[in-house]
């Protein structure tokens, strides 16, 4: 990397990234004057609060994989004018009437943890839902903003009596119910059957009215019309530049059988390049238990790149869950070369986008595929074996997938990487004492081969 701004690397007397703690950097790190911050590997245990208040600069992790660097400060611009956003998520917890009050504080807790600004309550057309009113208090009391998906005026009241801000929806056929919503807003779709002139004459109305309202031109899911309709959404908004709208993202996510990551992303791109600020989406169906906070991330991602006019990538690689943004990866004549440099029996897992490789200073096996790789590992000690196969499973799936593969560190699955751990003392003693053992047998072996036992 040929860095735009001076630097120095500080080389501590540890070789193990992930034993060094801010504790013991405290205490041998060395600071120049004039050093304004300082970063440590990704692997460095510990609080940073620690060594700035030591060193009295700006302390952060870098990347845990060297090879990333360029993209670490690269991206670092960009990362410190990001997270804004415009659109509004709605959550909806379908069928509501199915749960009691209890639950349904517990899914809009976990959709508001996610990202939603709104809890919509689904209701199903001719199923009694008595605790309406209960829930939607409820809900307000915890502070959440509630929607209330019905066409039953009698549920409509009683949620919007009870608190809610938005109702979901109306037309022709029940318009006049949008006159007993008090302040709450409604949201418009077109009559059943019928084009956008019949959206327009509901939205003429309410506007004669008073009432509030977002429209809704309806997504459909794809083989009954998606793309005529989202082409309704580019003539509402050409007919009516000031309107707020509504797009119910959930028909595609839930009904497509298909990873929701792009899907959302897409959509909330769409969203957010034609001004529509609210979207309504749910997490009923298996493959969509992420969509709410996937269309969180979608729509900071897709605001900075709308806003910045910046293509939307190399800032937030949340969405890449199945493959990775940069595969790094040494060739196998790297590989010989670091071979030739080590002298310890521990060995190196890597992948090079084709193979495995494994090796330490003795030996040197490539393959696909894993039984026969640990098969000429000969190792028989059993948490060696475990360590081993689990490494090299992990290699094996990252090599499958297109993902990144760095020895004891997890694979990453976007935003449904778990997060970093602190390693705890016991481990890093735990380590430190394997580490230890292993450098004693290997000083044992090597005398026994030099016959000087």
């Amino acid at each position: 990397m040929k860095a735009p701004f001076e630097h120095e690397v500080a080389v501590l007397g540890i070789s193990v990234a992930a034993l060094m703690t801010t504790e013991w950097i405290a205490r041998f790190l060395e600071v120049s004057p004039g050093v304004d911050r300082i970063v440590l590997p990704g692997h460095a245990q510990g609080d940073l609060k620690l060594l700035e208040d030591r060193f009295g600069v700006p302390v952060e992790k870098g990347p845990k994989d060297l090879r990333q660097i360029p993209e670490h400060f690269g991206a670092a611009a960009a990362r410190a004018d990001y997270g804004a956003h415009d659109v509004q998520i709605l959550a909806e917890i379908n069928n509501a009437q199915r749960f009691s009050v209890a639950e349904i504080l517990s899914r809009a807790r976990a959709f508001a943890d996610s990202g939603a600004d709104v809890i919509d309550l689904g209701c199903s057309k001719g199923v009694a839902f008595p605790a309406l009113g209960e829930a939607v208090r409820a809900l307000r009391l915890e502070g959440h903003r509630v929607s209330v998906d019905s066409f039953d005026p009698s549920e409509v009241k009683a949620a919007v009596g009870a608190g809610a801000e938005l109702v979901l929806s109306v037309n022709g056929s029940n318009l006049e119910l949008a006159r007993e919503v008090g302040e709450a807003t409604v949201v418009v779709i077109p009559d059943f059957g019928f084009g956008l002139e019949s959206l327009d004459r509901s939205l003429e109305q309410l506007d004669r009215w008073g009432v509030r309202f977002i429209a809704d031109p309806v997504l459909e899911p794809i083989g009954f019309g998606a793309a005529e309709s989202l082409h309704r959404y580019h003539e509402t908004r050409r007919r009516h530049p000031g309107v707020e709208l509504l797009m119910g993202i959930a028909n595609l996510t839930e009904l497509t059988e298909a990873d929701t990551t792009g899907m959302t992303a897409l959509l909330l791109g769409y969203c957010q390049e034609l001004g529509i600020r609210y979207v309504l989406t749910t997490a009923e169906i298996a493959w969509a238990r992420g969509a709410v906070r996937e269309a969180d991330i979608a729509r900071r991602l897709m605001h900075y790149a709308v806003t910045k006019r910046s293509l939307p990538k190399h800032v937030d690689s949340r969405l890449l869950t199945v493959r990775d943004a940069s595969v790094p990866t040494y060739g196998e004549d790297a590989l010989r070369r670091m071979q030739a440099q080590i002298t310890d029996l521990d060995y190196r897992i890597f992948t090079d986008g084709e193979r495995i490789h494994v090796f330490n200073a003795e030996r040197f096996v490539s393959g696909t595929d894993i039984s026969e790789l640990f098969a000429r590992l000969d190792v028989a000690e059993p948490s060696h074996a475990f360590y081993l196969g689990k490494e090299l499973l992990k290699a094996s799936l990252a090599l499958r997938l297109g993902k990144a593969y760095r020895q004891e560190e997890e694979l990453s699955w976007g935003y449904l990487t778990a997060p970093d751990e602190t390693l705890p003392a016991e481990r890093r003693e735990s380590r430190l004492r394997a580490s230890k053992e292993r450098a004693d047998r290997r000083r044992a072996a090597s005398r026994l081969r030099a016959g000087k036992h």
